[in-house]
């Protein structure tokens, strides 16, 4: 008897501590990784408010297609989909701010379904939802068989999980790759929105991929967050644009990593979007309007920096950063790459992050 009270004391005791070190930790998250203190006007920008904008280039250089999914569920889950509005916004407006004009256009036309993230949310995002006239396009898209190809200097396939479901078998969509890649114009993509380029065959009949190196949402990076993709979707995108051919260039889990090869640029994922759209400004013969660099993107540049070359470099890097600007940096980001870490068991890197959390809050 006296062993068994024993036995569930230890229990008890062992459930409180946990859960009191539970407690305590969500507690000292709060606390290195504070709320925005301009969120109220973050979330009211217009595109008036963005000093990038305000450096526009004056003269029209031409018309850039974006084109979205118009996918609102993962297959026959009921699990929600749609584009993802940061790989929409920011892309847009880089492209608006060199001087092209955006159309978007999506599979079935109309109002395509969006993915908001508050957490991943910035200026550029909230300026777009504020902003009628991208409103008045992204809300009427062009049905993609309307689209007179013509038209644009390049396309932009932008991402999110419901184009896994409607791009790839799309012919219009391979129609239009096709006239684009052989009249040597430019097409960028990222994250899934890759997607487009499979199944794309050339008059030739190769594979558009076939020796290309292209770069897009990594398997692990797609099992992590959905342990079961391979059932949800029709296939892994990494596993398909191997199988057709392409060098896939697989860079760090969730940071900015692109593709660049001749007139096709991809990205890996969300953290891609500026340097796609600014590298498809320069391959279309042109130096990119100077842009200030985001929060977000110095500390994706930190967390790169301690991939490759450690946690001291990391940190030089933050203090660098920090003697620039005391908001230089997104502390959120690093909490977020903490739990990856620990969800792959690197539980170093992911103690590491801790320290560089302290170390960014100095």
């Amino acid at each position: 008897m006296f062993t068994h009270y024993r036995k569930t004391k230890i229990t008890l005791i062992t459930i409180v501590s946990l859960f009191a070190l539970l407690v305590g930790f969500i507690l000292w998250i709060r606390a290195v990784v504070p709320a925005s203190p301009n969120k109220l006007n973050v979330i009211n920008t217009t595109p008036h408010d963005l000093v990038y904008l305000k450096q526009s280039v004056k003269e029209p250089r031409g018309k850039i297609l974006a084109v979205v999914t118009s996918t609102d569920k993962m297959g026959s889950s009921d699990k929600n989909t749609g584009y993802e509005l940061t790989e929409l916004a920011r892309a847009y407006y880089v492209f608006q701010a060199n001087g092209f004009d955006v159309d978007i256009a999506s599979p079935q036309g109309k109002k395509p379904p969006a993915v908001l993230d508050d957490d991943d949310m910035g200026q550029y995002d909230y300026a777009f939802l504020n902003d009628p006239y991208a409103q008045s396009k992204v809300n009427n898209s062009i049905a993609l068989e309307e689209v007179d190809t013509l038209q644009y200097s390049a396309v932009y396939f932008v991402g999110g999980k419901g184009a896994m479901f409607d791009f790839p078998n799309n012919t219009s969509i391979q129609a239009m790759l096709r006239e684009y890649y052989e009249a040597n114009k430019v097409i960028g993509a990222v994250c899934h929105g890759p997607a487009a380029l499979v199944n794309v065959t050339l008059s030739d009949g190769t594979p558009m991929i076939n020796n290309k190196t292209v770069a897009a949402f990594t398997n692990e990076e797609e099992l992590l967050l959905i342990p079961d993709a391979k059932e949800v979707f029709p296939f892994l995108l990494q596993n398909k644009l191997v199988e057709q051919g392409a060098t896939f260039d697989e860079g760090y889990l969730y940071l900015n990593n692109i593709a660049h090869d001749g007139n096709l640029i991809t990205g890996q994922n969300p953290w891609s979007v500026w340097s796609v759209a600014e590298s498809m400004i320069k391959q279309l013969g042109y130096t990119p309007v100077k842009r200030p660099i985001t929060p977000e993107e110095n500390t994706i540049k930190v967390l790169i920096d301690y991939e490759e070359h450690g946690i001291e470099q990391a940190k030089n890097s933050i203090t660098f950063l920090r003697s620039i600007d005391e908001y230089a940096l997104d502390r959120t980001i690093i909490a977020i790459h903490m739990f990856v870490y620990a969800l792959r068991w690197e539980l170093g890197k992911s103690i590491d992050m801790i320290r560089l959390l302290s170390y960014a809050k100095i």
